[in-house]
């Protein structure tokens, strides 16, 4: 049986636009069960076990800006856990696809709902021919956003038959942390060619010529 993972997460909601959020974003990362990527997994927990991250997701966004869990941790220290995540992504076999809408182009939360489902569908069916030779497709995630819940439910189910949903945690499922890892790219990617990175995101990354080159095109290579 070939069974494909769907990791979902998001970045930004569906609210008024506001000029410090300008885009939603959600990244669906796509993974063949058939591939075991236990050692990987392992090597993820080992290198950031001196961290104390056990049982915690990590959060990119947070991590970059010291929020939250990191308010209290130095720049190396949160680098050295953004790298470690981001390497376990560059080196694991799956591909994805981000996708984005500019909010201030939106009457209202309906029309985000309209563009949303409508890029995940025109996707969808550019690859059906490659997820339909899946025997089975279940779709991974927190249900944090209960639009975007019903926009997967809704979308998927009307290509595709029996596709499962599992509310999930991201702290067990480290695909789910890298869908955050990606969706945090992805907007970093937008920004930076905005010139809109704020100071605590260049700061973390040191430029945005590095950010672009050491970060952006080399998650990029997994795009579908």
């Amino acid at each position: 049986m070939s069974i494909m993972s769907v990791f979902v997460d998001e970045s930004g909601d569906f609210g008024p636009y506001d000029h410090h959020a300008p885009y939603y974003l959600v990244t669906l990362i796509f993974h063949n069960q058939s591939v075991d990527i236990a050692d990987g997994i392992q090597r993820l927990d080992a290198s950031v076990r001196d961290f104390n991250t056990q049982g915690h997701a990590i959060h990119t966004g947070p991590l970059i800006r010291r929020e939250g869990d990191y308010i209290n941790r130095k720049i190396n220290e949160r680098r050295q856990i953004f790298n470690r995540l981001f390497n376990f992504a560059r080196t694991t076999d799956f591909t994805y696809k981000t996708l984005v809408v500019e909010k201030k182009q939106l009457a209202d939360s309906m029309d985000l709902h309209a563009k949303l489902s409508k890029q995940l569908s025109q996707f969808l069916f550019e690859h059906i021919d490659d997820f339909s030779r899946q025997s089975q497709i279940i779709v991974y995630y927190d249900n944090g956003q209960v639009e975007l819940t019903k926009i997967l439910v809704s979308v998927f189910n009307v290509i595709f038959n029996g596709v499962e949903f599992r509310k999930i945690l991201p702290s067990d499922y480290k695909l789910a942390q890298v869908a955050d890892l990606i969706c945090t790219l992805e907007l970093l990617a937008l920004k930076s060619e905005s010139k809109l990175l704020s100071k605590s995101e260049i700061a973390f990354f040191e430029t945005p010529k590095h950010l672009k080159k050491s970060y952006i095109r080399a998650i990029q290579k997994k795009r579908l």
